[in-house]
């Protein structure tokens, strides 16, 4: 197991601040990690079905492939500065035009739609982009602290939407959303997001438009057969924690468990999220990764079966969250890793943004399977029974990647 060494981290402080914040107010972790508590009063309030209501995350997951792709190239062509800056001021003008939502559930749907859209310069791409150019020998490690961003969101997010519904209406929920990003991260954004030294060995004083990276092309990615692991395990990790991200308060209302006690219990979520995050990090700079992957990977499926058999047990409730949060906390940057570490920085942001894509793609079909799981038999026991075979499945499929691919450095990277 190697040594730690906090050189990168002397240098690039300011950068995981940012991400972090990025990451808690991108557009996909405004609308996922608030939208369990969001369930049950646009139902009341709207008329609309809890099993219809399901139907946004999959508008928000189509939107979020678009979004990813466009990332990717955009980030490329005109730098991360200048696409961030405009995203969030988008993405908040977005959110609070999701407010205004009324009549037809397809206008929901629409603003759903196009917040990632609006926001797409926020997304994980870019600050996972961001990071992978900063950082390379605690690569897994910094990665992981700035996705502990979207676990600060879990615990926030729903206290947050929680408390201003209850003060006002759901409308104030969406607002108060819209809010977060120009009010946290448009500053930092604008003070700390600069094309500046990557400082790393003999290149320690290039910047990131000037630093060679090795890796492989799209075109030859999209021809490995690793490729295509990494696609199918983490679309079928990150589909079912959609699915439960977005189920387990009204799962536990539904248990008899009052919303602000619901709300508490989903926020220790965000605080294993962060704990799974920071430690399966730092475990996949110094293990291979895959390994690591499949034994964390493996926890939403024991959560599962929890909330399958426990019966309105608060402590049992609890460590079942926990459990998908240790799971959840290891998806994204697991993904982020493997991609750069067996695929390589040359072309970093278009794989990580096809591969985003492939897996949103997948996730953004689970809503609709779990919506119709639900409304044929009015609980969640088929979607507990799903999830758990697929965070079963999914983990061991990362067995089969091998050891790490060796690249000579031979291409530029993307403009910071």
């Amino acid at each position: 197991m190697k040594n730690f060494d906090n050189t990168e981290f002397k240098r690039g402080w300011r950068i995981l601040i940012l991400a972090i914040v990025g990451v808690a107010t991108s557009s996909s972790s405004l609308l996922l990690y608030s939208f369990s508590s969001m369930v049950i009063p646009l139902e009341e309030a709207m008329g609309w079905p809890r099993a219809d209501l399901q139907a946004s995350i999959t508008a928000l997951s189509l939107g979020t492939i678009i979004a990813a792709q466009l990332a990717g190239w955009l980030n490329l062509r005109y730098g991360l500065r200048l696409v961030t800056l405009i995203s969030l001021v988008t993405l908040a003008l977005s959110m609070f035009a999701l407010s205004r939502a009324s009549g037809s559930i397809w206008m929901l749907y629409l603003g759903f739609f196009l917040v990632p859209l609006a926001g797409l310069g926020t997304l994980q791409v870019t600050w996972s982009h961001l990071v992978n150019l900063w950082f390379e020998e605690n690569r897994g490690f910094a990665l992981a602290i700035i996705l502990s961003g979207s676990g600060l969101a879990a615990i926030m997010l729903p206290l947050i939407t929680t408390w201003a519904i209850a003060r006002w209406d759901w409308r104030a929920g969406f607002i108060a959303l819209g809010a977060l990003p120009v009010l946290l991260a448009l500053p930092l954004t604008l003070r700390w997001l600069l094309p500046v030294a990557k400082g790393h060995a003999a290149h320690s004083m290039q910047s990131g438009a000037e630093r060679s990276h090795p890796g492989m092309l799209l075109r030859d990615a999209l021809r490995s057969w690793r490729f295509w692991i990494c696609n199918l395990s983490m679309t079928l990790v990150v589909s079912c924690v959609v699915g439960m991200v977005t189920n387990i308060i009204p799962l536990l209302r539904d248990k008899g468990i009052a919303a602000e006690q619901a709300s508490q219990i989903f926020s220790t979520f965000g605080i294993s999220l962060i704990l799974g995050r920071l430690v399966v990090g730092y475990l996949i700079d110094r293990l291979w990764a895959p390994g690591v992957a499949a034994v964390a990977l493996l926890m939403p499926a024991l959560a599962c079966l929890v909330f399958l058999y426990a019966d309105a047990s608060i402590w049992l409730f609890v460590l079942a969250t926990l459990l998908v949060g240790l799971g959840a906390g290891a998806e994204f940057d697991i993904a982020a890793f493997l991609i750069a570490r067996y695929f390589g920085m040359r072309d970093y942001g278009r794989l990580f943004g096809v591969h985003l894509g492939l897996i949103t793609a997948g996730a953004a079909a689970a809503p609709l399977l779990f919506g119709a799981l639900y409304g044929a038999s009015g609980s969640y026991t088929g979607l507990l029974a799903f999830c758990c075979i697929c965070f079963t499945v999914g983990p061991l499929l990362l067995l089969g990647l091998g050891g790490y691919p060796v690249f000579e450095r031979e291409a530029e990277a993307a403009p910071v």
